[in-house]
Order: structure tokens, then C-alpha cells, then sequence
């Protein structure tokens, strides 16, 4: 039974291992060689994900400030502002004060990079989890400002 099970383990191995470099679909007589494409910039998978209308994603990418607006101080208190992205495209950044320190010393112009789970909506999305994760149950983010990380 041992013999068995690594025969099929093997085979297996050996089929997915001529799937990925494209043989396999030659010995069927089936190949559809792709030309390899190259990871989606953070930017495109922002632009997907608005297009898609497509929510719950964790993205990293990085934007300019265009507006500072006033924190959110119902429930957890959330420091807030809005990113233009190199596409043109807008992201409100809600970023948990109760959790991570705030940007103290941000202002518009000021470039920031994030990592974080995106939320879709009609003006361009709003991204959060910007922060450490107490329980240790969801990916932590953060966002970089002047050199400095902010978790």
C-alpha cells in the first residue's frame, strides 16, 4: 500500500512538474504555450479590484496625500485621509488610532505607503487594517511615512 501511494504521489509530481513548464500539454498533442505575463503592479490590482467593485483585498502599494480630513471619532478613533494614487485613482486611508500610532506630522504632498485590506466603493475605496492585529488573527498592515513605520 506504501508502494502504491508514493507511485501515485510520484506521478502526480511528475505531471503537475511538466504542466508547469508546459511539456505536459505537448505529450497530449493539447499545448497552449502563453507568453509569461508579469505580476499585476499594486496599482493595477487597486484599479481591478475598483473595477470589480471587489472588496476585502490586502494591498500594499503607496500614494500622495491630497486631503487631510477630520478623524473619525465614533467607536475606535480613526485617523483619515485621502491618497491619489499613481493611476489617478483616490483611496480613503481610515487608519486605527487605537491600535497603531497616528501620522502626526502628515501633510498634503506627503507620500505614504500602505499596507492594508481594501474595501470598495464608488469614490475610489477606502483601505483599513492599517494596523497590528491584537488577537494575531488577521494579516497585520501598516503605513510609511518619512521613513518611519507605523503598525
Amino acid at each position: 500500500m506504501k508502494k502504491l501511494t508514493l507511485a501515485v504521489v510520484v506521478a502526480a509530481a511528475i505531471c503537475f512538474g511538466l504542466g508547469q513548464i508546459g511539456l505536459f500539454g505537448d505529450l497530449l498533442g493539447t499545448s497552449t504555450m502563453q507568453t509569461p505575463v508579469a505580476p499585476a503592479s499594486p496599482t493595477d490590482v487597486l484599479g481591478t479590484a475598483f473595477a470589480e467593485q471587489r472588496s476585502g483585498l490586502q494591498v500594499t502599494g503607496e500614494g500622495v496625500v491630497t486631503k487631510l480630513l477630520a478623524d473619525d471619532t465614533e467607536g475606535s478613533r480613526h485617523q483619515r485621509f485621502i491618497l491619489t494614487l499613481s493611476t489617478g485613482q483616490t483611496l480613503l486611508v481610515a487608519h486605527n488610532m487605537d491600535l497603531a500610532p497616528r501620522l502626526n506630522l502628515l501633510e498634503v504632498g506627503d507620500t505614504v505607503a500602505f499596507n492594508g485590506v481594501y474595501e470598495w466603493n464608488s469614490q475610489g475605496g477606502v483601505l483599513h487594517w492599517t494596523h497590528h492585529d491584537p488577537s494575531g488573527r488577521h494579516e497585520a498592515g501598516w503605513l510609511q511615512h518619512n521613513g518611519l513605520i507605523f503598525e
